[in-house]
């Protein structure tokens, strides 16, 4: 498996950089959607758009005082085919079966792909809040509050092939754990030529991947493998950020994920965040996804408003318990 080249880094080890002609964007959709409110709904219509091999790109959603939901899906068609007619007709009556009598009004357009693009502002949180959720450095111990995997290590070895840097890495199992493991070596710029996965118990997995840099050389230098090592860590111990804040008087559920160089963002985030919501009985009162530049990385921001009709129905540390572990794949 080869990953693709790149830009340079304080590290020494180079980052990815597209120096061929990059594949043309795909076509970026309107879809709006106004409803009934009701609990759970917003994840009834993320559930179908998901089933029906749509990618949620950016998402606005809110609440009216009469009791409707408007919801803005800007969205990518995987089978490219979302500008058709009949394509429109399949979306609408999907949606229309899961939600029923609640559906309102339904429209799709094509927009420009500029409306998904990267906000270079970080100043849409609290600075102390922005250091615990973007930190990318290994602490000297683990920060209290802050929701993170159990124990990670990594160790390299350059002794056993002669061609090739063998990674061994042994964590808890988690839901996306080689797409982590891939997209940061993918960054990085490192080629995998042969792997080894296996799962002992009480999801505990123990991995070996054979690589070489894309000069098709070990890597030997002590700072390089530091750099990759200690990225590993923090991605598998850290792979998203998640945080249930105070807005002035109310509660906002934040999750953050790295975006991809090749821009990528981490599928199924807001499905299995609203799933969680709603086996919590939460409701939502307002949504939105955007990707911010921060410490020179761009990320892919979650924010939901939670809905405190009736007070919370759960304490605000078993919400973020739950919506982690939902995304971890450990419920």
């Amino acid at each position: 498996m080869e990953t693709c080249p790149s830009f340079s880094s304080a590290s020494g080890i180079s980052f990815y950089r597209y120096e061929l002609q990059p594949p043309k964007p795909p076509d970026v959709f309107l879809l709006k959607f106004c409803c009934y409110d009701r609990r759970g709904i917003l994840h009834d219509v993320t559930e179908v758009l998901c089933e029906l091999e749509l990618t949620i790109k950016k998402v606005k959603v809110s609440t009216t005082p009469d009791g409707k939901v408007m919801d803005l899906f800007f969205v990518t068609d995987t089978r490219e085919l979302l500008h058709t007619n009949k394509r429109k007709d399949e979306v609408s009556d999907h949606l229309k079966a899961a939600t029923g009598n609640a559906m309102i009004s339904f429209d799709i357009e094509m927009v420009g792909p500029e409306i998904t693009a990267c906000s270079q502002s970080s100043s849409f949180l609290p600075s102390v809040l922005m250091e615990d959720m973007f930190h990318l450095e290994m602490p000297d111990e683990r920060p209290s509050g802050v929701v993170t995997s159990s124990s990670v290590s990594v160790n390299m070895d350059n002794s056993l092939s002669p061609g090739h840097t063998l990674v061994q890495i042994i964590c808890k199992d988690h839901k996306g754990l080689l797409y982590d493991i891939m997209r940061t070596l993918k960054d990085y710029n490192i080629q995998i030529s042969y792997g080894r996965f296996s799962t002992k118990q009480r999801r505990n997995c123990e991995i070996d991947l054979f690589i070489m840099q894309a000069d098709g050389k070990k890597i030997v230098d002590p700072s390089k493998q530091n750099a990759l090592t200690s990225r590993l860590q923090m991605e598998l111990l850290r792979p998203l950020r998640v945080a249930v804040v105070s807005k002035g008087p109310d509660t906002e559920l934040l999750v953050a994920n790295p975006v991809e160089l090749s821009g990528k963002g981490r599928p199924l985030v807001f499905h299995d965040m609203t799933l969680a919501l709603k086996m919590l009985d939460t409701g939502i009162f307002s949504a939105k996804i955007g990707r911010h530049l921060v410490k020179d990385r761009e990320w892919e921001v979650y924010r939901v408003l939670l809905d405190e009709g009736d007070g919370l129905p759960v304490p605000r540390n078993k919400i973020e318990e739950g919506v982690w572990k939902m995304l971890m794949g450990w419920e």
